[in-house]
């Protein structure tokens, strides 16, 4: 993971808000991709929000150091010495402003999910259904309707999102988008997001912030 670890404080550098880990397969792996992504001066778990009190083991310090940091201040809009203060894993710590995923999409990482979605530092994961389907033997699965092992792995995955508190991402269509935030989705994405998201906004009464 060291070598990731590099890779993850190049991408940082370029001032991304949030990352994903792929083929998220033990606790291990992604308690290095939060630390990687954490300042060597954040140590342990700090702030725990709902769902993290009694999440998985203690996180080790930040592996993420100086250099890069001035760039990514400049695109987040804010002096240097705040951004060292705000990029740190949300909701794990509350000020936190870099919002960290994993992606359960294959047969060993589904069954390890009740553990890598209890890792502090992690606020959504999603399941991945194209890879998940090919590692249960179907080439070209991507879409509706799945084979009932794979409705299965996605039941478990948000599942397991629910108990830790964590939220659960999935591609949404303005048909599906009402149907799958009332199952629990609490991200959406697709190619048609901002005409699903305008639908979910009337359906939920919610309203943007600006």
């Amino acid at each position: 993971m060291r070598a990731n670890g590099w890779m993850i404080k190049q991408v940082l550098a370029t001032g991304v808000h949030g990352l994903l880990l792929c083929h998220a397969e033990s606790p291990d792996a992604v308690r290095a991709f939060v630390e990687a992504a954490r300042y060597s001066f954040h140590t342990g778990a700090g702030h725990t929000g709902a769902g993290h009190a009694d999440a998985g083991p203690d996180l080790g310090p930040g592996r993420r150091g100086h250099g890069g940091q001035t760039r990514a201040a400049e695109i987040w809009g804010i002096p240097a010495g705040e951004y060292l203060a705000r990029a740190d894993p949300w909701p794990l710590d509350a000020r936190g402003e870099l919002l960290l995923g994993i992606n359960v999409e294959n047969k060993r990482a589904l069954a390890g999910v009740e553990r890598t979605t209890r890792v502090p530092g992690i606020a959504f994961a999603e399941w991945g259904p194209g890879d998940m389907g090919m590692s249960m033997g179907y080439p070209d699965q991507h879409d509706e309707p799945y084979p009932a092992e794979m409705r299965a792995a996605r039941a478990r995955v948000m599942s397991a999102c629910k108990a830790a508190g964590l939220a659960f991402l999935e591609a949404v269509t303005p048909e599906n988008v009402i149907g799958r935030l009332e199952e629990g989705v609490i991200i959406g994405c697709g190619p048609r997001a901002q005409e699903a998201a305008d639908i979910g906004r009337r359906h939920t009464r919610r309203t943007l912030a600006w």
